[in-house]
């Protein structure tokens, strides 16, 4: 089973979007999936139009099983998982759980129906992320057109090192650092691109073109579609396509080791500092 996790510490650079179609694109190729939203703002359900009886935060509890709170082909092999805002509650309602970290991977342990898992996070190195990525094995890193952005990715990375520290037997490849809104003739976009290509860390890991700024995906998001429902011909359409190329079939040549990883990190700790404070 394929368990992928969608995240960055910033917020806005495109998570949501991106762990959606890269769950319901895996559905269109035939794979059943389970889209789970570890995002307490909940931004799945209002994207896809979800009502659901039961929640995550049901799940985390276990006062719901998966069977009970996943909602069943909201697209055509594509189960869902929905968030609300009640699941902020969690990190105070789960501080004194035993393993408190590896609560969704004991969740999610019969989840043996599905080929690929894939979770959206929250903006923030909390309780509910270290879980997300405590049960995934591989990251997709969104990250916008922006030096902030780019930071929070530097942050991401920060968090990734130490759940490799402190689990060393748990595999957690980065797949790829994807670039979102890109628009090669805007100035951000070109500074943005040259601090992520020149950093030492995160430089490797950049899936080239990334997502091309396309008015399409937020009449999608509005329409309550994917982009392939929408405009299929559209460069968001094709660019998401692409990603889903990489996933399936590049991914191998991605992963790295732990150790060469914590090296490189603390050799690189500066680097993105330095990188974004050069001129483009």
């Amino acid at each position: 089973m394929r368990k992928l996790a969608v995240v960055n510490m910033k917020g806005g650079v495109g998570k949501t979007a991106t762990a959606i179609h890269i769950a319901a694109g895996l559905a269109t190729r035939g794979q059943r999936v389970l889209l789970l939203d570890a995002d307490p703002q909940g931004n799945i359900g209002h994207t896809l139009r979800l009502r659901p009886v039961h929640t995550f935060e049901e799940l985390m509890t276990g006062e719901a099983s998966l069977a009970d709170v996943a909602l069943r082909d909201v697209r055509p092999g594509l189960d869902v998982v929905v968030s609300t805002p009640a699941a902020f509650s969690l990190e105070r309602r789960l501080a004194g759980e035993a393993q408190r970290e590896t609560i969704l991977t004991r969740r999610l342990k019969g989840c043996l129906q599905y080929d690929a898992v894939v979770i959206d996070t929250s903006p923030a190195m909390n309780l509910l992320t270290y879980n997300a990525l405590l049960f995934a094995e591989g990251l997709v890193i969104p990250v916008g057109m922006d030096l902030m952005a780019v930071i929070g990715a530097r942050q991401t990375l920060d968090g990734v090192l130490q759940v490799r520290e402190l689990w060393p037997e748990r595999r957690l490849d980065i797949l790829a650092v994807l670039p979102t809104s890109v628009h090669r003739g805007n100035h951000a976009t070109r500074a943005t691109m040259e601090a992520l290509e020149r950093d030492p860390a995160v430089g490797k890991y950049v899936f080239q073109p990334g997502i091309r700024q396309c008015i399409d995906l937020s009449y999608a998001t509005a329409s309550h579609q994917t982009i392939w429902e929408y405009a299929p011909r559209s460069r968001a359409a094709e660019d998401y396509m692409k990603l889903l190329d990489h996933i399936v079939l590049g991914s191998a040549e991605n992963k790295t080791s732990g150790d060469h990883y914590a090296a490189e990190e603390r050799s690189a700790a500066p680097a993105l500092e330095r990188s974004a404070a050069s001129p483009a």
